[in-house]
């Protein structure tokens, strides 16, 4: 099935790495083009309302905000990467949206300049990883040994746990074996491994010391 995709991305941005995960998963062959958040070029203003990543042109129409990106590709190419069960989705979709909170205080625990302003993002991260705990399957993925778009919408936020875990000795899993367990087997999927550019590690190293944060006093 041919979509004429264009996806506008930034190379570091956890939300257009969702929809990414979500393209690769399904197969669905798309062109990717990055800018520079800092100096977007002018045709990027133009068509994001919001002047933010992801963007997703789909022909002569454009589509933004990474969950309703997710939601499109899953729904224009079945079958979907939803559970079957309705609640289940909706439930699914809540979790979902409760990712993005994860994501910012990733943002900000990058930037805390003290440790007391890290060690509040940190425990904040941790007691939301605590809820995911109490709701995940305990199986490989999500809802259970299948991948569905939840998963998908997770793996940035977990990626780059594991990184921060790799560069700062930094534990997010201790006392939650059912995260730790999920974080791995999006680790192994080809989806999410092919979801960001090789320079990722080196590219999310560097931006953490140029952040000059606490954080960047851990860097190993």
């Amino acid at each position: 099935m041919s979509l004429n995709l264009e996806l506008i991305s930034f190379k570091l941005c956890p939300f257009v790495q969702r929809a990414v995960v979500t393209l690769k998963e399904k197969g669905i062959d798309f062109d990717i083009t990055y800018i520079d958040l800092n100096n977007p070029p002018e045709w990027f203003k133009e068509i994001s309302p919001l002047g933010q990543v992801p963007v997703l042109r789909v022909g002569d129409e454009v589509l933004f905000e990474s969950s309703v990106i997710q939601e499109y590709v899953d729904e224009v190419t079945p079958p979907s990467l939803h559970p079957s069960d309705v609640l289940l989705k909706a439930k699914n979709r809540s979790w979902m949206s409760f990712g993005g909170e994860i994501n910012g205080l990733l943002y900000q625990i990058n930037q805390a300049k003290d440790q007391a302003s890290f060690d509040e993002k940190f425990n904040g991260i941790k007691d939301k990883l605590a809820k995911l705990e109490e709701v995940h399957s305990g199986e490989s993925f999500f809802n259970g040994k299948t991948f569905n778009l939840i998963d998908a919408a997770y793996a940035p936020a977990l990626m780059r746990l594991d990184f921060l875990a790799d560069y700062c000795g930094l534990n997010f899993y201790e006392g939650l074996p059912k995260v730790a367990g999920w974080a791995k087997a999006l680790s192994e999927k080809e989806s999410v491994q092919q979801s960001v550019v090789e320079a990722f590690p080196t590219m999310f190293k560097g931006m953490l010391k140029h952040f000059d944060g606490y954080i960047a006093t851990l860097l190993k």
